[in-house]
């Protein structure tokens, strides 16, 4: 019997086939606050990788969740309105383990940014506070936003070697 060679696109979709793929890698983005830009690292990732990743976030000193970072998800289709915030404290006594703890904390800050115990790869993504970004706070979310989800995009793109997605390289 003569076969027909699979083309190399249809041996990627064989390989990248949900049934094939059982275990998700968890992932945990920390913050200080844990009520702006972990929580949009977190929902980045989990909507544009959720075959690959599941992913939470947390803080040092977890506050409420702020309604102009729900509003700038909501303008690019990610609704986190109901998501409430965490503290690293809690996720660590409850026996919790992550393969990445990446800290969002902006670099002149990064004494305050809380520190998970545990055999993980820890990166550090540095975005900038949204005070000190120009513009109104919703403009500075935004921009911020914008920076997350490009380095969510990167990340995904690169811990993933069957996912392909725009990510500029600088």
């Amino acid at each position: 019997m003569d076969e027909t060679p699979m083309a190399p696109i249809d041996k990627l979709c064989i390989l990248k086939s949900r049934r094939f793929r059982t275990v998700k890698t968890k992932v945990l983005f920390r913050g200080v606050h844990n009520s702006a830009r972990s929580q949009m690292a977190e929902a980045f990732l989990n909507h544009l990788c959720p075959d690959d990743f599941i992913a939470e976030s947390a803080g040092l000193e977890p506050d409420t969740l702020n309604p102009l970072v729900v509003q700038v998800m909501l303008e690019v289709g990610i609704d986190i309105s109901q998501k409430g915030t965490q503290g690293v404290f809690e996720l660590f006594r409850a026996g919790q383990l992550f393969s990445h703890v990446i800290s969002v904390c902006h670099e002149a800050n990064a004494e305050r940014c809380p520190v998970f115990p545990g055999f993980a790869r820890y990166q550090t993504w540095s975005f900038p506070d949204p005070s000190a970004v120009t513009g109104s706070q919703v403009e500075r979310l935004a921009q911020i936003r914008d920076l997350i989800e490009a380095q969510v995009k990167c990340w995904c793109t690169d811990e993933s070697p069957f996912r392909f997605m725009d990510c500029p390289r600088e």
